[in-house]
């Protein structure tokens, strides 16, 4: 696909990500695409796997769980922020994505954000093994700003592999974490998203990032990325502080088991791998 086509993808999922409550209508996204109506639907549909109103849904969708997780925000308030004017529609949508009521999934133990009364005896203990990691090579894309925006360069990503044929070049997805968003601010956090690559030269427009291999402690949480924070910080205040083991100076990774368009939330698989010394 050409460079003016991609270009396209790329504008309208920037657009998407970054005005949830805006106009997301098929007609507005063909003009961000600058392309007709009825072609740019075949076209997007053809490069993400999605039609447009699928992934204007998952996206606002998946804002909403961050902020319930992460915020205190009335639930009216969050769900007029990703484009839902009407409570109602709201609750019914994400119900059928997530399983639960937006209420229900707020209440949730296993998707509490940290907070000042945490204790980490709170959160559920998650399966943990050790493992000797191989050495991994990524390609992707680097973003700064909050971990619960990334999925906004995994999209880019998906595109560019999309348009580009990578993906008979591509291992598993991933991300790596390089701080500490407890004691970071937000806008200044730094992660990779993308996915280990067995070809030969970068593509323009990616970047390159490794892994080193060794002894690393892998997490295996089951359910919606936005309670992965739960999962960390079970990582490392219960299994971590009892297991003997020492952390390594390198950030943690995560690897994506399954993808987000073809399983419910509730059925991801996401490793969260911890270097060790």
């Amino acid at each position: 696909m050409s460079a003016a086509y991609e270009k396209r993808i790329l504008r309208v999922l920037d657009h998407i990500h970054d005005t949830p409550a805006g106009d997301l209508s098929l007609d507005q996204l063909a003009d961000v695409a600058a392309m007709s109506r009825f072609h740019w639907h075949r076209v997007f549909r053809a490069v993400t796997g999605e039609t447009c109103a699928q992934a204007v849904r998952r996206i606002r969708l998946h804002r909403a769980a961050s902020a319930l997780v992460m915020t205190r925000t009335a639930i009216a308030e969050i769900a007029k922020s990703v484009g839902y004017l009407n409570l109602g529609s709201f609750s019914r949508a994400f119900t059928e994505a997530y399983g639960k009521s937006p209420a229900a999934f707020r209440k949730a133990g296993c998707h509490l954000p940290s907070r000042p009364d945490f204790k980490t005896g709170e959160y559920p203990m998650y399966p943990v093994t050790l493992r000797d990691a191989p050495a991994r090579r990524l390609i992707g894309l680097a973003h700064t700003g909050d971990y619960h925006l990334i999925g906004k360069e995994f999209e880019a990503f998906g595109a560019l592999c999309e348009t580009r044929g990578l993906w008979p070049q591509m291992g598993s997805m991933a991300a790596i974490y390089y701080d500490d968003p407890d004691s970071t601010p937000s806008a200044e956090l730094r992660s990779f998203a993308g996915g280990e690559y067995h070809g030969e030269q970068v593509p323009e427009g990616l970047e390159e990032r490794h892994l080193d291999g060794g002894k690393v402690a892998v997490l295996t949480y089951k359910g919606p990325y936005s309670g992965i924070s739960a999962a960390y910080h079970s990582l490392f205040g219960n299994w971590l502080p009892s297991s003997g083991e020492e952390p390594a100076d390198t950030p943690c990774y995560e690897l994506y088991l399954n993808n987000p368009r073809e399983v419910a939330p509730e059925e991801l698989l996401t490793e969260i791998c911890l270097p060790l010394k």
